[in-house]
């Protein structure tokens, strides 16, 4: 949080906005005097943008003798400060794909499915992924992308059940569900399919409690079965 609000400061700005104004590379007295701070203070700054990547620190070639001095400029290219939108572009690109009718749910689950078993690394090879293994992993996974899981079932069982405690796109699937929810269990197939495992996630139930999801997990089925598997609940 320091670093953005260091990054968004009118001065950092101001020394950004001094070299975007500059006809050639310049060096820190030149936007000391032009900024009206010490010197040791744009260095500081410049620092910080050279590691945000926003400026190039060169040396400037040597017309005598003594060390070249070090200059500074704006890397081309768009500015990567800044606020960024996108749960905008999210909206816009599930309000697309919500417009497609009665064939948005399931194109939202083969894209959740395609993007499952890219984002799942696969078993090692002649290994076969027991039910438990199986649920680890993708507990793994739902973790990782911020799902807050927790495997549920009878002791001594596979899990039947995992428990989604958090939904990373909260906002996004209360107004367009029919698509996220969708996605989501697409992403559990997908991943699952991925390690050959022999659990499917079977359907997804929004909100079926007023804080949790529940992801339903069945015994693998064969592949021509699988496709018309387990609706959105």
């Amino acid at each position: 949080m320091k670093g953005d609000r260091e990054r968004e400061s009118p001065r950092r700005r101001a020394v950004l906005g001094a070299l975007r104004n500059a006809d050639a590379p310049v060096g820190v007295n030149d936007i000391a005097e032009t900024v009206g701070v010490h010197p040791n203070t744009v260095r500081f700054h410049l620092d910080a943008l050279v590691t945000q990547g926003a400026v190039e620190r060169t040396l400037e070639e040597s017309s005598g003798p003594g060390r070249p001095r070090t200059v500074y400029s704006p890397r081309k290219g768009m500015d990567r400060g800044g606020k960024r939108g996108y749960q905008m572009l999210a909206r816009i690109l599930l309000s697309q794909l919500a417009s497609a009718g009665p064939d948005a749910e399931s194109a939202a689950i083969e894209a959740g499915r395609a993007w499952g078993q890219h984002l799942m690394p696969p078993a090692p090879p002649f290994h076969d992924v027991t039910d438990h293994e199986a649920v680890d992993r993708l507990t793994e996974l739902l973790s990782d992308l911020g799902f807050d899981p927790m495997a549920d079932g009878n002791p001594g069982e596979a899990p039947e059940r995992i428990r989604l405690r958090h939904c990373p796109f909260l906002e996004l699937a209360e107004e367009y569900g029919q698509i996220v929810c969708p996605l989501h269990l697409g992403l559990m197939r997908g991943a699952l399919a991925g390690l050959r495992a022999p659990v499917a996630a079977d359907r997804l139930e929004p909100f079926a409690e007023p804080d949790v999801c529940l992801a339903h997990l069945t015994p693998a089925r064969p592949a021509q079965d699988a496709a018309a598997a387990g609706p959105i609940v």
